[in-house]
């Protein structure tokens, strides 16, 4: 009788010890629910990027998966081919598959408010990626670099290498910027004109062609092809006579590259300064051979560590770090932005800036 009632409170002792084990599982379940940092990283991350045509996109998305899934999160990377409606499609079906918060490259600044909206009503946040989307309330938080300094950088490239303060010149100089649907193409232009329109309205820069404004000097798509077609164009009606070509002002790289070729096959002078952006494998091989002066650097390795901080914020119910609330207005308002600051590279500091920081190996530029 002892012997059973013993076992019976010792039975009675280990249901009892279950049952509060079982208490803390529940518990641990319910706070891990409400948000916490481990139920935060179990998410899918929807990642929209424009294209893969150009190497800096490959880039950003490569990196972007990857630093978000050593975070611990799920991710759904899609690139649209430069097709307005793919990227509408692909981000639909992110919504449709219950991603928790869209990353966004946009390829058209301006198409995607119909698709966004669908994100807002099912509370989904959206980081616009490096291309402001515009007119959207739908937008949580920009992320890029500092753009209008990007030109700037070029401009005083520009100033510098034509010692433009100080010569009497006049110098010769042609324009190429981007995508006139790429909202950054604009901040591009204008931080370089800021530095450089005084010099033209001086007349010491000199644009033959007169292909100055914006829309005359933007370039769909950010194309080579489209931009060696035009430089060909302004070679054979202003420079075939053998008058000298001083510069060219190009927004980034694929635009430079499409110079550079036109420059090569039929321009017979000296070599100008060109400028780009991005830092492209083929441009930094141009770079270091003196077909390009300079190229602005924009690592995206950094861009995409502080877009992962940003994500995880946001992800954990908090506010993504911004240091930008002036500069940029998307037709519904300032969006909380974060700017990284880009740098220059040309052929003295190249292989510090690209090589040594493990960005590119040498025999890639080979």
């Amino acid at each position: 009788m002892k012997r059973r009632l013993l076992s019976s409170i010792v039975c009675l002792s280990l249901l009892a010890v279950l049952f509060a084990g079982c208490g803390k599982t529940a518990d641990n379940g319910a706070a891990a629910s409400s948000g916490s940092p481990t139920s935060a990283k179990t998410g899918t991350i929807g990642v929209a990027m424009p294209t893969k045509d150009l190497q800096r996109w490959n880039q950003d998305g490569a990196n972007m998966e990857k630093e978000l899934k050593a975070a611990g999160y799920k991710v759904d990377l899609q690139y649209a081919s430069n097709d307005i409606q793919t990227q509408v499609s692909q981000i639909e079906n992110m919504i449709a598959n219950q991603c928790d918060l869209l990353v966004i490259a946009s390829i058209d600044g301006d198409s995607l408010g119909t698709v966004l909206a669908q994100a807002k009503e099912k509370n989904i946040s959206v980081i616009a990626y490096d291309r402001l989307i515009m007119n959207s309330d739908a937008v949580s938080y920009y992320a890029t670099f500092d753009n209008y300094m990007v030109g700037t950088k070029q401009g005083q490239y520009i100033e510098k290498a034509l010692d433009l303060a100080n010569a009497a010149g006049p110098f010769n100089m042609e324009i190429f910027t981007g995508d006139p649907g790429d909202n950054n193409a604009k901040y591009f232009y204008n931080g370089a004109m800021d530095v450089l329109k005084p010099y033209i309205d001086s007349g010491k820069l000199v644009v033959k062609s007169k292909q100055v404004d914006f829309a005359t000097v933007a370039t769909a798509n950010w194309a080579t092809e489209t931009a060696q077609s035009r430089m060909e164009n302004i070679i054979s009606s202003f420079y075939a006579d053998g008058t000298k070509l001083d510069v060219v002002l190009c927004s980034n790289d694929s635009t430079a590259l499409g110079v550079t070729n036109a420059l090569t096959a039929s321009y017979k002078g000296s070599w100008p300064v060109i400028t780009g952006q991005d830092c492209d494998i083929a441009n930094v091989k141009n770079m270091i051979a003196g077909k390009q002066s300079m190229s602005i650097f924009k690592d995206t390795r950094t861009l995409a560590s502080q877009v992962v901080k940003m994500v995880d914020a946001v992800m954990k119910g908090g506010k993504a770090e911004v240091n930008d609330t002036k500069s940029y207005d998307n037709g519904t308002g300032i969006i909380p932005s974060y700017l990284c600051e880009p740098v220059f590279a040309d052929k003295d500091n190249y292989k510090e800036l690209l090589v040594d920081s493990g960005y590119y190996t040498e025999a890639q530029l080979k």
